[in-house]
């Protein structure tokens, strides 16, 4: 027997747990053996107890095997082993959130309702992923648009799931993904005016500048007759006129009151159901303004200013 060592009974008992834990840990490296003793038996150093009782500290966190020896061993920080833990927590909380929130909107739902509300969510993952809705942006783009916008875009369009839904939004972002998926090409392709396959870029720069100058009178809900009279708003007034020179550039006119209510006309022609049900189902999942809100905003706008 090594003088100064623990038998694996021993260990488990200075520790605090059973030896079928102590030959658990010993099996997979994480409690190396200090030596052996003449019948074959197991014996630990003195500093194994301390080991253990990590080791067991960090499973009750859950924190895996692999990582544990990582941390042990191989230098790994116990700081980063939190940091992954709490991303994986995050993660699976907000999975059983939704979770929940699917499951109670097939409670509320009425006996004529359950069948087609649990085929829109099954068809959503869990965490829910917008992936497809990204998808689609991809293809409702105008193929010349940069990359830098078409990102841009993309970011400001696809909503993300809230991180504590209500069952009505977990319904709203089914059907969305389920509107995005089964979007046809028609679809996306009579939504486009023929002045964004031209000059995309022109257009989409000058769109997102007006977006933001409206943002304050937007959040305000300030009506389109804001724009007329003496007493307009400036703020919504300069996104308008820049929401117009936009269009203007993008297909070679300049901005004029003839410009103005053919632009009116065009945009109104351009509506399609598809991108009407996309904006009102995202924004039912987040709080911000979406820019089918702003866009819709400042065509009544639009409207306001060229009436007689």
């Amino acid at each position: 027997m090594s003088i100064g060592t623990l038998s694996i009974g021993e260990l488990a008992a200075q520790a605090g747990t059973t030896v079928k834990t102590v030959r658990f840990y010993s099996d997979r490296g994480l409690l190396p053996e200090a030596s052996r003793s003449g019948g074959g038996h197991r014996r630990y150093g003195p500093e194994a107890a301390a080991r253990l009782r990590t080791i067991r500290s960090l499973r009750s966190l859950g924190v895996p095997v692999p990582e544990i020896a990582r941390v042990l061993d191989s230098g790994d920080t116990l700081e980063a082993v939190v940091a992954r833990r709490l991303d994986d927590l995050g993660s699976q909380l907000a999975a059983l959130r939704w979770r929940e929130a699917a499951l109670r909107a097939l409670q509320d739902g009425t006996p004529e309702q359950v069948a087609d509300h649990l085929e829109l969510i099954g068809a959503v993952s869990v965490p829910p992923s917008t992936s497809a809705l990204a998808h689609y942006w991809r293809r409702l783009l105008p193929v010349r648009l940069s990359t830098r916008l078409r990102a841009a875009v993309t970011e400001a369009a696809v909503p993300q799931p809230p991180a504590d839904p209500t069952p009505g939004q977990v319904l709203a972002f089914a059907r969305l993904h389920a509107l995005v998926t089964d979007a046809t090409d028609h679809c996306l392709v009579s939504h486009r005016p023929a002045t964004t396959e031209t000059h995309p870029d022109l257009l989409y720069d000058g769109l997102h500048e007006a977006y933001q100058l409206a943002e304050a009178a937007l959040r305000a809900d300030r009506g389109p007759d804001s724009v007329r009279g003496p007493d307009r708003d400036p703020g919504l007034a300069e996104a308008l006129d820049c929401y117009v020179a936009a269009h203007a550039r993008a297909s070679g006119s300049r901005d004029s009151p003839d410009f103005r209510r053919a632009l009116g006309v065009g945009l109104a022609a351009a509506d399609h159901p598809v991108m009407a049900r996309y904006w009102q189902l995202a924004g039912e999942l987040t709080p911000e303004l979406t820019l089918g809100a702003a866009d819709l905003r400042l065509r009544e706008a639009l409207t306001a200013s060229t009436a007689a």
